[in-house]
C-alpha cells in the first residue's frame, strides 16, 4: 500500500495529458514507473468480419475497469527496474536487452517469459501485485477507444500515418514513444511501433458472448497485438491477431503494462 497515492497520481495525470511528446523527452510520467490510464468497463464486439479468420467470429465482450500503460514500457523503465533487482539479487534478465538503443524507444527483444519476470520484480518495487499483462480482450477494447470509440480501424485513426510508425514512415526503426498522435482514450503506439504481448494462450474465438475473457487455461502460443514499425498497415490494424511461443524473442516484440483484478 505504500505507493497506493502515488499510482491514484500516475492515474490522474494519464487522463489529463496527451501523446507526441518531444523526440528526446525528458517528462517525469515516463520515469520510472510507468504512466497508466484507467479504462471504464463496457461492452463491444470484438473481432473483425473483414479482416483475417482468426478475427472471426465477432463476440461480445463484457469487460470490468482496469488501467493501461498510456505508453509502451520505455527501455529506460525496463533497465531501471533490473538494475533495481540486480542490487539486491542476482536476475537473469539483461537490463540492456534491445536492438535498437534509446532510453525512450519501447524495450524489445523481450519474451513473454521475460516480462513476467520483469513484472515481478516491479510489483515488488512498487510494493504491490497490481501490475500484469492485458488480456486480448483489454488491449483491444483499449486500442478501439473502449466506450470512446469511433469505429477507426487503426489505434485513434483511420489515416495511419496519424497513429502509427508502420513499413511506409518508420525507416524500419522503432520510434520514440508517444511521438505520433495517441487515440480516444490518449492511448499512444497501439498500431505500430513493437508488437505488445498479452497475457492470453492464442486460440481460435468461440461466438459465445463472455464476460472478462482471460484465454485458455494453456497452450502453445501468446497472443501479440499491434504490429511494429516494419509491417504494412494491415497489420497494424486494431483487430489483427498475432502469436509467437513465449520463450521468443525478436527486436519487434515489446509490451505495455495493466493493471486491475482481472488477472490470471
Amino acid at each position: 500500500m505504500k505507493n497506493y497515492y502515488f499510482i491514484l497520481l500516475i492515474l490522474s495525470i494519464g487522463l489529463a495529458s496527451g501523446c507526441k511528446k518531444e523526440s528526446n523527452p525528458a517528462a517525469p510520467d515516463l520515469l520510472p514507473t510507468p504512466e497508466m490510464i484507467a479504462v471504464q468497463g463496457g461492452s463491444f464486439l470484438m473481432g473483425s468480419v473483414s479482416g483475417n479468420t482468426d478475427e472471426q467470429p465477432v463476440h461480445s465482450v463484457t469487460l470490468i475497469g482496469f488501467s493501461l500503460g498510456k505508453y509502451e514500457v520505455t527501455q529506460k523503465q525496463w533497465r531501471e527496474v533490473v538494475q533495481w533487482k540486480q542490487g539486491s539479487a542476482t536476475t537473469p534478465l539483461d537490463p540492456e536487452p534491445s536492438f535498437s538503443k534509446g532510453d525512450y524507444l519501447p524495450v524489445e527483444s523481450v519474451n513473454w517469459e521475460d516480462v513476467q519476470t520483469w513484472i515481478g520484480y516491479l510489483n515488488e518495487k512498487e510494493g504491490t501485485t497490481a501490475f500484469r499483462l492485458p488480456t486480448e480482450a483489454e488491449w483491444e477494447f483499449a486500442a478501439r477507444g473502449g466506450t470512446k470509440s469511433q469505429g477507426y480501424i487503426y489505434s485513434g485513426s483511420n489515416t495511419i500515418d496519424d497513429v502509427s510508425w508502420y513499413k511506409s514512415n518508420s525507416g524500419k526503426r522503432t520510434h520514440t514513444v508517444g511521438t505520433k498522435g495517441g487515440n480516444e482514450l490518449d492511448f499512444c503506439d497501439m498500431s505500430g511501433n513493437v508488437w505488445e504481448w498479452c497475457s492470453d494462450w492464442y486460440a481460435e474465438y468461440s461466438p459465445d458472448a463472455q464476460t472478462n475473457p482471460a484465454g485458455p487455461s494453456s497452450g502453445y502460443l501468446m497472443v501479440l497485438r499491434g504490429g511494429w514499425s516494419d509491417d504494412i498497415s494491415q497489420l497494424c490494424r486494431s483487430t489483427n491477431r498475432g502469436n509467437s511461443t513465449p520463450d521468443y524473442r525478436y527486436s519487434n516484440i515489446g509490451f505495455r503494462l495493466a493493471m486491475g483484478i482481472n488477472a490470471r
